[in-house]
């Protein structure tokens, strides 16, 4: 992201200025309190908004230029989400949850990726059950599985673990990091919680609109103080 704003209505500033590099292969989190711009970021980012100003790239592909259908083929080829409501679908398996993204765009699976995701989800055992027969923490581990399934250049995660208890969450972020340590996936993450930062490989914190500090490798300690300071809650 380079020098990237996003008003609305021509008068609320969500992000003012925002340049930002996320190296391949790096797990980077991005905080702040509510309306410090860190939703805005990751849609502006992920082309799932536009800027008002300045460019993004993934990849090297700048989005700006990118005509609606681009932008979605785009989405669809190069890059994963991962949101706090699972969005998986109630009617169908496990398996064809995870597959489904590969077989809309009409791409030939890869099995032994496939395999060692789900074995790295923990999932072997239950991919002819359907979500409603899963734990929220083994839903979530099932959409990362799906977000990776076409091995994209990165992944977006918003509040991955905002609907999940302590356990289950630390099961979730150690996944995300592990695919990150071991596969070079790259993996963007908005949170609120310093403990699920503290995963990361850094972490920008954001207030008003702009990166407020940017830490490597930070304690959950850490994060928690500069986010007091900003009076967050």
């Amino acid at each position: 992201m380079r020098e990237v704003t996003k008003t609305y209505d021509g008068a609320v500033t969500a992000l003012d200025r925002v340049s930002l590099q996320v190296p391949r292969g790096s797990f980077l989190a991005v905080m702040g309190p509510s309306g410090s711009g860190k939703s805005t970021l990751l849609h502006c980012a992920a082309g799932l908004d536009s800027p008002t100003g300045g460019e993004v790239y993934i990849g090297g592909t700048a989005i700006g230029p990118l005509n609606e259908t681009k932008r979605t083929m785009l989405r669809r080829d190069r890059i994963g989400f991962v949101f706090q409501s699972y969005n998986l679908l109630p009617s169908l398996t496990v398996e064809e949850n995870i597959t489904l993204p590969l077989r809309l765009s009409g791409a030939s699976a890869d099995r032994r990726w496939l395999g060692e995701l789900v074995k790295r989800a923990g999932l072997g055992r239950m991919l002819r059950l359907r979500p409603g027969d899963l734990s929220a923490g083994e839903q979530q581990r099932a959409a990362i599985a799906r977000a990776l399934a076409g091995r994209p250049e990165v992944v977006f995660a918003d509040e991955p673990t905002g609907a999940l208890g302590p356990e289950a969450a630390d099961e979730v972020l150690g996944l995300l990091r592990e695919l990150v340590d071991e596969f070079a996936q790259t993996v963007v993450m908005v949170t609120h919680d310093p403990n699920a930062a503290a995963h990361a490989h850094a972490t920008a914190v954001m207030a008003g609109g702009r990166i407020d500090r940017y830490f490597a490798r930070p304690t959950a300690a850490e994060l928690a103080r500069s986010l007091v300071r900003q009076g967050a809650p």
